[in-house]
């Protein structure tokens, strides 16, 4: 490694295929960026290897000398060359900036979101910083105007096909698999952050026609949607807004109403979650009115549950019930006329809406209606859905406390926790304390001190 370089932790996969398309030798690329970065009144004396260290071990030469390398293969290919594209971009936006900016042109989109998860993602500020409402009113009102861009084709680069859109969409699934299992702090569905940096973005910046652009930038917004699903389950939200506002804005990039509408979807709960279920009824209304007239049924359903949910945290008992029924019906009509619809919306059945349905009336203070719903729920596999079965259980007591039945409350907190124990999620430890805090007035018993021990454990451990 030449003086300045720095050690990155993966391979820079961008850089290969651009170099590959450009069809030099790695002798002749560090000869030629030699050339240039002389005629500049730099010295300095590259070699095949230090190309190699560039692309197998990712090491990244200080500016200017990106340039120069972008330059060089700018000059083979017959056409500009972005540092970005070859995944050696020099950051000079504001770090609070990064990764929430959602472009009009859909070229600089896709600038966007390279620097963001080739070179930032991981960045403390991201992962300690404050979520901020604020942040979503640009991508959301932009996305509202303009949902779909008008062309997804590009020239250059490494020809994408249907092997690398399976690929996508294969790492988005296994990542929800293991999301829902072990939490957004599990391995594997952390992994898919990187797999953003080191397979998606040398798609993006490929040759591929408009409808394997849309293919493309959907599934990538996918897969960015579940990146920030796990990273707001370990409480990282502000890096979960990142995540959100690209994966709408790669929605808008392939023109695909359905899974816009689902990120923006999952945008609202966050905000809800967040404690602004005001902004987040605007939201997830805004996300089923712009697609209610070509985004699949269960598409919809989501977005209205999520309407519901954010009605309920406001405690307005009517629109909550209306958007729940909305949702309800549009669910009915996906289960009994099944389409074309996406195969990512599959987990929302009519057990998960009876599920969520519980929460909503726990939070409208509605203890008996909830039951109810929880029985409409009936039995999920706590060994496929680990943390929702552990959230729903923590649900049920908080649940029970508003009937003032403590045996039961304990019964179900206790088997959150075990249900919980070997899941990665700070939410879950949150939803864990909500349960021994609503046990304030019990605060005596001995059953729940041990429980509320244990939260606290939980929550060192998380």
């Amino acid at each position: 490694m030449r003086l300045g370089d720095r050690p990155a932790r993966t391979a820079n996969e961008a850089l290969a295929h651009v170099i590959e398309a450009a069809g030099t030798s790695h002798h002749a690329l560090a000869r030629r960026v030699n050339e240039l970065a002389g005629q500049a009144g730099l010295a300095v004396s590259y070699t095949h290897t230090s190309v190699t260290n560039w692309t197998r071990r990712g090491m990244s030469p200080r500016p200017p000398v990106p340039a120069f390398i972008a330059q060089a293969l700018a000059e083979r290919l017959g056409r500009p060359v972005d540092p970005v594209e070859i995944g050696m971009t020099a950051i000079r936006e504001s770090p609070d900036r990064l990764g929430l900016d959602f472009p009009r042109d859909a070229h600089d989109a896709v600038r966007t979101a390279t620097r963001f998860w080739s070179t930032t993602m991981h960045r403390r500020t991201f992962v300690t910083g404050a979520f901020a409402v604020s942040a979503y009113s640009t991508p959301v009102t932009r996305w509202l105007a303009v949902p779909a861009d008008a062309d997804a084709a590009r020239s250059g680069g490494h020809r994408v096909g249907r092997h690398d859109l399976d690929a996508l969409w294969a790492a988005a699934a296994e990542a929800k698999r293991w999301d829902s299992k072990y939490g957004g702090g599990a391995r594997k569905a952390s992994m898919v952050s990187a797999f953003l940096a080191q397979r998606a973005v040398p798609l993006l910046h490929g040759d591929y026609t408009d409808a394997v652009g849309r293919e493309l930038f959907a599934g990538t917004a996918e897969l960015a949607r579940v990146t920030g699903w796990s990273a707001l389950d370990m409480g990282h939200h502000a890096l979960a807004q990142r995540h959100f506002v690209q994966a709408l804005r790669m929605a808008r990039a392939g023109g695909s109403l359905d899974t816009g509408c689902h990120v923006l979807a999952t945008m609202a709960l966050q905000t809800t979650l967040r404690g602004y279920p005001g902004e987040a009824v605007d939201m997830a209304q805004g996300a089923y009115d712009r697609a209610r007239h070509r985004a699949a049924p269960r598409v919809l359903a989501f977005a209205k549950l999520i309407e519901a949910r954010a009605h309920a945290r406001l405690g307005d008992a009517r629109p909550a019930a209306a958007a729940l029924g909305a949702s309800e019906q549009l669910l009915d009509r996906a289960e009994t006329s099944p389409g074309d619809e996406p195969e990512w919306i599959s987990y929302y059945t009519p057990v998960r809406m009876a599920a969520d349905a519980v929460e909503i009336h726990r939070d409208l203070g509605l203890p008996a209606a909830a039951l109810r719903w929880n029985d409409r729920a009936g039995s999920m596999s706590a060994h496929d859905f680990t943390r929702s079965v552990g959230l729903r259980m923590t649900v049920l007591a908080t649940t029970h406390l508003q009937k003032r039945d403590l045996d039961q409350a304990l019964a179900h907190g206790q088997r959150a926790f075990t249900i919980l124990r070997h899941v990665r999620s700070t939410r879950a430890a949150d939803y864990l304390r909500d349960v021994v805090r609503a046990m304030a007035p019990w605060h005596r018993d001995p059953r729940v001190i041990e429980l509320s021990h244990r939260a606290h454990t939980m929550a060192l451990g998380s």
